[in-house]
């Protein structure tokens, strides 16, 4: 990997951690075509710099994070399904990783439902309940919700804004709560990883890392505050389209003979 490898990578992280579009779908995606060698570091860097696009998270909405411990509860009851399950399945969801497959029916099939759940809950672009309406059971039914996004190409941020849409939340709150949900999802993500990688890390892999997380922080900024322009004025559905037409896109590139594969 080099430093232009992670300045991409960096800049696709930024702009689809949360926008439902799949971050991680994206990455393997970009990791593919860019010819990426596919090792733990690479499978590695693709979680870490996602710290750098939560941070942006912090620095934005840093007045819902000061001490309010409520809100700190709903969060940690929401990020514990996450945490439970994917450590039961961690293995299955390092083998995912690498299909590019995978992530091309996930974009399709998300696609599909995102534009489903836009006419189906159009009545809460404006209306609907807000954050400190959820109760700790909807906080638990919303970690479920992000679960899914185990799966590459779900998209972590569309999972939980489904959810939250469920529960009768408008669009722009269960937008901004995928946010804050990310930050110690992520955050768990990015500890987890480091901790099984810190051992054979060598110091050029730490200035990409570094380089990855700062321009994934930046365009991260940029993309959350165009993000809930978006969803406040139009909804979901061109989301769902852009899903739709990149997943085919790609199986149709693969089942042509296109090694999409990561090397």
């Amino acid at each position: 990997m080099s430093y232009l490898h992670a300045i991409i990578l960096g800049i696709v992280e930024g702009i689809t951690e949360f926008l439902p579009i799949s971050s991680t779908g994206h990455m393997i995606i970009a990791s593919s075509m860019m010819g990426i060698e596919d090792s733990s570091f690479t499978k590695a860097f693709e979680v870490i710099i996602q710290f750098g696009a939560i941070m942006s998270v912090l620095v934005l909405y840093w007045k819902r994070f000061l001490p309010h411990w409520g809100f700190y509860r709903k969060l940690f009851v929401a990020f514990l399904p996450t945490a439970i399950i994917g450590f039961v399945v961690k293995d299955l969801v390092e083998h995912l990783m690498g299909s590019v497959q995978v992530v091309a029916w996930s974009l399709i099939i998300g696609g599909a439902i995102l534009i489903w759940a836009d006419k189906a809950f159009a009545h809460l672009t404006m209306m609907g309940r807000k954050t400190d309406d959820l109760t700790y059971k909807d906080s638990v039914k919303l970690g479920l919700f992000q679960a899914i996004a185990m799966i590459p190409g779900v998209s972590r941020s569309g999972a939980t804004i489904m959810g939250g849409l469920t529960l009768g939340m408008n669009k722009k709150e269960a937008a901004e709560f995928s946010f804050f949900l990310a930050v110690p999802t992520m955050a768990a993500a990015t500890l987890y990883k480091l901790l099984k990688i810190y051992k054979t890390i060598e110091p050029a892999q730490i200035n990409l890392l570094l380089v990855g997380c700062a321009v994934a922080f930046v365009v991260a900024m940029v993309a959350i505050k165009f993000f809930i322009g978006i969803v406040s004025r139009y909804g979901f559905r061109g989301f769902g389209y852009y899903r739709i037409v990149l997943g085919l896109v790609i199986l149709i590139l693969l089942y042509t003979g296109h090694d999409l594969q990561m090397v």
